[in-house]
């Protein structure tokens, strides 16, 4: 898809029907399911007029309780749910029903629920909102972008990047990696707008055999309707337009923000204040423009084919004795 037609897509995202809404909280998860529960609840503070210190007094909770639960950062117990929605005004019966069975949905498991050992909590709450987005948008510099990468690409980064893990817990991080990216594949899957560093893509990570194939996945992913991917010249400087890598999020349930999530080192930043918001989409729609058209895209990968030396996939060991 060209970049006018996924500039359309973020735009309408937010307004599509209940369907699609109901879809995207089914598809994120138990993370989805409390933000969408946890919003409602605050509106239905707000609107009876309550602060966070006097709901929370009421569950015999604190003001920072409430505001965990109306930001979907942790669960709500039946009880405390219950006598919230009474504190709230709610007594129709099957309102109540309905935001029980809600909060029901909300406390299970993700499909991810088995790498709990391992698996960071900043990155258990990206993967949810990853899986319910209607829109991802993603502006790479270092590498070929997550939902993109061939098994034996992430498996070449993943063990430069996780040096001291053993051979099995690498491979469970690529298999965590690929299923991520069955969202593409799903009948209604997001609209995916990848803005990619030439340099990123050079970089021949896992030797020449593993860069081929993925830049051969790239290719084929391009093809789809739903996935744009622009390359971004070298000399165009997009690393001075922003600190780094950064994935803009939107959804179809009106009770989610945007957000951006920012992935450091040791965590990660979710970020969904307006101003904040605005400039992150300021600047991807500036990589946009900048970058080369969609439609360039297959060329430029052949172009980048062509010119780069084929490299060794491992060392040559030389002969005791011989020369260079």
């Amino acid at each position: 898809m060209g970049a006018s037609g996924m500039r359309s897509a973020l735009e309408t995202a937010a307004s599509t029907g209940s369907g699609a809404t109901a879809r995207a909280a089914v598809d994120g998860g138990p993370t989805v399911l409390r933000m969408v529960l946890g919003g409602r609840l605050r509106r239905l503070r707000e609107a009876s007029g309550l602060s966070r210190e006097q709901a929370g007094d009421h569950i015999r909770g604190s003001d920072s309780k409430i505001s965990r639960l109306e930001l979907g950062r942790t669960s709500i117990r039946e009880r405390d749910l219950v006598d919230l929605l009474q504190l709230y005004g709610i007594t129709d019966a099957e309102e109540l029903a309905a935001f029980q069975e809600l909060a029901r949905q909300a406390n299970t498991s993700g499909w991810w629920h088995r790498d709990n050992d391992w698996l960071p909590k900043w990155f258990d709450m990206y993967l949810g909102l990853e899986q319910a987005a209607q829109v991802i948008r993603c502006y790479e510099p270092r590498a070929v972008p997550e939902l993109l990468q061939t098994p034996e690409y992430a498996r070449a980064l993943l063990t430069l990047a996780h040096p001291g893990e053993t051979a099995e817990a690498i491979e469970r991080r690529v298999v965590l990696r690929m299923r991520r990216q069955h969202i593409l594949n799903r009948p209604h899957p997001p609209h995916l707008w990848l803005i990619v560093e030439e340099a990123a893509l050079i970089r021949r990570i896992g030797g020449s055999r593993t860069w081929s194939a993925q830049i051969d996945r790239v290719l084929a992913a391009a093809k789809q309707p739903h996935v744009t991917v622009q390359v971004l010249a070298d000399h165009v400087g997009g690393p001075a337009m922003t600190d780094g890598a950064f994935t803009y999020l939107r959804f179809a349930e009106a009770d989610l923000p945007d957000i951006v999530y920012l992935q450091q080192l040791t965590g990660a930043l979710y970020l969904d204040k307006q101003a904040d918001l605005d400039a992150y989409r300021s600047v991807a729609n500036q990589l946009s423009v900048h970058a080369a058209p969609p439609e360039h895209t297959p060329g430029l990968l052949a172009a980048l084919r062509r010119r780069q030396p084929r490299i060794l996939d491992q060392p040559v060991r030389r002969e005791a004795g011989r020369g260079h």
